[in-house]
């Protein structure tokens, strides 16, 4: 009778370890964005260059249950820098620590750099207050600093997505001081999962308008996201300024 229990609790123990170890081979979850809801009846109510170099378009659209008015600024005209951005180039042969992503969230812009020369520049959209640093969970604003990339998944709900380090030791930092001086609620949580990522299919007029319809992360055209995913590797630099 006792060897039979101990049998049986052996066997018992057995059973509950094989369950809690995945067969290799078996897929992990991937980290994703959040799933925000698709901008519907957008609607372009005023543009004009305000002949400062920008184009100012406010834009209507429903999200979430909510009406929402975006005003966008946005530069007109190209890069400042004159290369030669359509020039051909195969992302497996660049090497991915010499690579570096800078986003500019006032000029709706991720630009790529490559030992230094910029090769590449792409429209980008944000969340409905682009200026804004990220502070919290749930302000839907895109953190500013220094990143790295962190995973990179090319089968994302958003075509692909590469997973930043966010929130890194220097936005633990400042989302520390920002609630002791009582900025946000000390209930405040830190968030995460900001990624670089595309679009639903058929989506890229989102992009060219410039809605704001992420929840903080860096949207792109998907042509231009499945380029910069063979640009970039797990630990390339990603700058985010204002």
């Amino acid at each position: 009778m006792v060897r039979f229990l101990l049998l049986f609790c052996f066997m018992c123990y057995a059973v509950a370890c094989f369950a809690q170890v995945k067969p290799a081979g078996t897929p992990q979850a991937v980290p994703e964005p959040k799933v925000y809801p698709k901008p519907t009846n957008v609607r372009v109510m005023d543009e004009y260059n305000d002949g400062k170099g920008n184009m100012i378009r406010t834009i209507q659209y429903e999200q979430n249950h909510m009406r929402i008015t975006e005003t966008i600024i946005k530069p007109i005209g190209p890069p400042a820098v004159k290369v030669n951005l359509h020039r051909e180039i195969k992302g497996d042969t660049l090497i991915k620590d010499s690579v570096q992503i800078v986003v500019s969230k006032s000029k709706y812009r991720v630009d790529v750099f490559y030992k230094r020369q910029m090769i590449r520049s792409y429209i980008a959209v944000f969340g409905p207050r682009p200026l804004e640093n990220k502070c919290m969970e749930g302000d839907r604003c895109t953190p500013e600093g220094t990143f790295k990339i962190q995973l990179k998944n090319p089968a994302s709900q958003y075509n692909k997505c590469m997973l930043l380090d966010y929130p890194n030791d220097s936005a633990r930092k400042r989302f520390t001081a920002l609630k002791e001086k009582g900025s946000i609620p000390q209930t405040a949580r830190i968030g995460g999962n900001v990624g670089i990522h595309g679009i639903w299919k058929g989506g890229d007029d989102m992009i060219e308008l410039g809605v704001g319809w992420t929840d903080g992360c860096i949207a792109l055209r998907n042509r231009d996201v499945d380029e910069l995913y063979t640009f970039a590797g797990v630990g390339t630099k990603v700058v985010i300024k204002k």
